[in-house]
């Protein structure tokens, strides 16, 4: 939006242009994830700028997650993934749920209208491989002694669909919804029965992907997480 004519002129701080001219850096590949950046001395004559605008702007990427800051060494250049994105907003996740049960439901209801579209995708894609490493999943919660390594064994079923999809970002996305679930999501799985039938709606779905019916997969995977849901609603996290 343009200025209006009185307007102020707003200076930019120092570090800002520090942080514009390190940005432009890592756009050009001129540093590459691995890469240390200079040390600050060199920096503040680089720019022309004393050190606190040089630290401001280092802070303010890392904060970013764009650069690794560790004592004693010079700051590095970090590998920029999908995963590593969303994990930044881990801490942020978790407070939105644990302040309000409407932003848990909304989270549920983001994650059934993904999955089933994700899922579809699966169905279309799934190789002998694939199916076989989610049977192996499904013998391993089956086998499973505790709650904890039946939850990993689940949430790891989930994942394995998301990875056949070959996109990384639902891969990510798929992650980073159930993680901030795992607190409620080990309440749904903890309780007489509920495991029996977790491992008949899993092998539902598997049946399902293994004949490549996109529609039956996502209806099934509708159904199991629609399930889940109710529970949700209905059991505290554990802490």
């Amino acid at each position: 939006m343009d200025a209006t004519p009185n307007e102020p002129i707003r200076r930019r701080k120092l570090s800002d242009e520090v942080l514009d001219r390190l940005l432009d850096q890592l756009r050009s590949g001129a540093l590459q994830p691995g890469d240390q950046l200079p040390p600050e001395r060199e920096l503040m004559a680089q720019f022309g700028v004393g050190r606190p605008a040089v630290r401001e702007a280092m802070q303010s990427l890392a904060s970013m997650g764009l650069i690794t800051i560790s004592h004693g060494e010079r700051a590095r250049v970090s590998s920029l993934t999908v995963s590593a994105m969303i994990d930044r907003f881990d801490a942020t996740a978790r407070l939105l749920l644990s302040a309000s049960t409407e932003n848990i439901d909304h989270l549920v209801q983001a994650r059934l209208f993904f999955e089933t579209g994700m899922v579809r995708m699966a169905a279309a894609r799934s190789t002998p491989e694939d199916i076989a490493h989610l049977e192996n999943l499904i013998n391993d919660m089956e086998r499973q002694q505790t709650g904890a390594d039946f939850i990993a064994s689940d949430m790891a079923f989930h994942y394995a669909i998301a990875d056949m999809t070959g996109n990384p970002i639902f891969a990510a996305a798929a992650r980073g919804m159930l993680h901030w679930l795992k607190d409620y999501h080990v309440a749904i799985v903890s309780f007489q029965g509920a495991e029996d039938v977790t491992l008949r709606e899993h092998r539902e779905i598997t049946r399902y992907l293994s004949l490549h019916d996109v529609e039956g997969a996502a209806r099934a995977m509708g159904n199991h997480l629609t399930r889940a849901s109710e529970l949700y609603r209905l059991r505290p996290a554990q802490r």
